[in-house]
C-alpha cells in the first residue's frame, strides 16, 4: 500500500467513491462543475498497486485565531471502498495529512466528523457549535425603522460581501478568511438564492443576507451584521417576506441573543456540534498565537500526549512576554523549580482550550487538563476569550 496525490487517472474513480459514500447523485453538469474544481495537489489516495482503496481532500485555508489570520489544513471527503473498510487506510491517511501539514506550515487543521468518537482518536476535538433557529413569521423580531437602506443584488459582488464578512469573521476563533474563489465556488454555487446588503447612511455596507424562498419556507444561510443597526434592519427585511414564507430558519454563533429581542422567546432552537480541530503543530501554532498581553511575562510547562504526532509528544516549555508574544522549546525533562508549573494533556484537550472553547479551568474539572490551580489560572490569563463560530462546510 503506498499514498500518493490522486491524478487525472484516477479522477472519475474518486469521483465515484465519493458519490458512493456519501450517497450523492451528481448530474452531468454536477459533474463538469466538479472537474473544473479538480486539483491533484489537494486530493490523496490510498492505493495498492494501481487501485484506489480510500482518500481524502486536504484543502489549504486560513482561518481567524484571535483575530489573527492561522493557515490551515481542511480535512474533507474521507472515503473508503467498502472491501478495503477497517484495515487502517483512513488512519493511515490521516497520519500522513499530519505530515503534509507541518511540512506546508498548516499549524492548524478543521473537519466535520461523520463521527465525533473517531476523529478524537486521531487527536481532533470539538471546537464549533452552531445555533439553529425555526421561526414561525408571527414569532419573528418586530420591525423596527433604522437608518440606512436594504439593497438587494442583481449579481454577487464579492468586493463588498467579503469587506462585511472579513471584519465579522474576525469576532471568531474558526472562521475562514475567503478568498473570491472560495466564494465564487463555494458560497454563491452552493448558497444559491437572494443577496441582500444594509448599507449605513453614508453609505458604506455593514451586514448582508444571503436566503431563498421555497414553498412558503426562508432559508437564510448567512446573516452578517457589523452592528446592532445592521441586525435590526436585515431581520426586518427577513420580516417583509411574511406574505411569502411562514417559517424561517437561520444558523448562528452560541453567542447570539436573538431569543432576547422577540416578544415570545419560545422559538424553536437547537444546539448542533459543527466542527472539530487540530492542533497541527505545536511550536509553530504557539509561534503564531496571539495569547492576552498582561504586562508581564509568564512562563509554563505543558505536557502533551500526541501518539499520531511525534513533534508534538512531550514536554514543552511555554514563554508568553508582555506584549501577548509566546514561544515554545520541546525539553527533555523538567527541573524541580518547575515542576509547580507542569501542566499536562492531550492534544484534544490543548486545542480545545487555545481554540477558546473551552475554558482552562473548566478543563481542570473534568480532570482533561493535570496540574496545580496556581498554574492552571495562569494559562487562563493568557488565552484570550473568544466565542468559536464557521459558517462554512467542506
Amino acid at each position: 500500500m503506498n499514498i500518493r496525490n490522486i491524478t487525472e487517472t484516477h479522477y472519475e474513480e474518486s469521483l465515484n467513491l465519493s458519490s458512493f459514500a456519501f450517497q450523492m447523485v451528481y448530474s452531468d453538469e454536477e459533474r463538469a462543475v466538479r472537474r473544473s474544481q479538480f486539483r491533484s495537489e489537494e486530493k490523496w489516495g490510498a492505493f495498492e498497486d494501481d487501485q484506489l482503496m480510500a482518500q481524502l481532500t486536504l484543502l489549504s485555508l486560513t482561518i481567524y485565531i484571535n483575530g489573527r489570520p492561522i493557515p490551515m489544513g481542511g480535512i474533507a471527503g474521507v472515503s473508503t471502498w467498502p472491501e478495503y473498510r477497517r484495515q487502517g487506510l483512513v488512519s493511515k491517511l490521516l497520519r500522513h495529512s499530519l505530515e503534509v501539514m507541518k511540512r506546508d506550515g498548516q499549524i492548524i487543521s478543521l473537519l466535520h466528523p461523520f463521527e465525533f468518537d473517531f476523529y478524537r482518536r486521531f487527536g481532533w476535538e470539538m471546537f464549533s457549535e452552531q445555533r439553529r433557529y425555526t421561526i414561525s413569521s408571527n414569532l419573528l423580531p418586530k420591525r423596527v425603522q433604522v437608518p440606512g437602506t436594504i439593497e438587494r443584488l442583481a449579481q454577487p459582488d464579492t468586493q463588498i460581501l467579503s469587506t462585511v464578512y472579513e471584519q465579522y469573521a474576525r469576532r471568531y476563533n474558526g472562521m475562514l478568511s475567503r478568498n473570491p474563489q472560495w466564494w465564487e465556488e463555494r458560497i454563491y454555487r452552493r448558497k444559491s438564492g437572494q443577496i441582500a446588503v444594509y448599507r449605513s447612511e453614508a453609505g458604506k455596507p455593514q451586514g448582508y443576507i444571503i436566503y431563498d424562498v421555497k414553498e412558503s419556507k426562508m432559508t437564510v444561510h448567512e446573516l452578517v451584521c457589523l452592528n446592532e443597526t445592521a441586525r435590526q434592519s436585515l431581520w426586518t427585511f427577513i420580516a417583509n417576506h411574511d406574505s411569502m414564507a411562514k417559517e424561517v430558519t437561520t444558523i448562528a454563533p452560541l453567542d447570539d441573543d436573538l431569543i432576547s429581542t422577540v416578544d415570545n422567546p419560545r422559538i424553536k432552537h437547537e444546539i448542533i456540534p459543527y466542527f472539530m480541530a487540530r492542533i497541527v503543530d505545536i511550536e509553530g501554532f504557539v509561534a503564531n498565537y496571539p495569547f492576552a498581553s498582561t504586562e508581564a511575562v509568564h512562563e509554563l510547562c505543558i505536557q502533551v500526549e500526541d501518539p499520531h504526532a511525534i513533534w508534538n509528544n512531550g514536554v514543552f516549555k511555554l514563554r508568553v512576554d508582555e506584549q501577548g508574544n509566546g514561544i515554545v522549546d520541546k525539553v527533555c525533562e523538567v527541573n524541580a523549580e518547575e515542576q509547580t508549573n507542569v501542566l499536562s494533556c492531550d492534544i484534544q484537550t490543548l486545542t480545545c482550550m487555545m481554540m477558546g472553547y473551552r475554558r482552562p479551568e473548566r478543563l481542570m474539572q473534568l480532570q482533561k487538563l493535570l496540574g496545580s490551580k496556581e498554574a492552571v489560572k495562569a494559562l487562563d490569563r493568557l488565552i484570550p476569550q473568544m466565542p468559536t463560530f464557521l459558517y462554512d462546510f467542506f
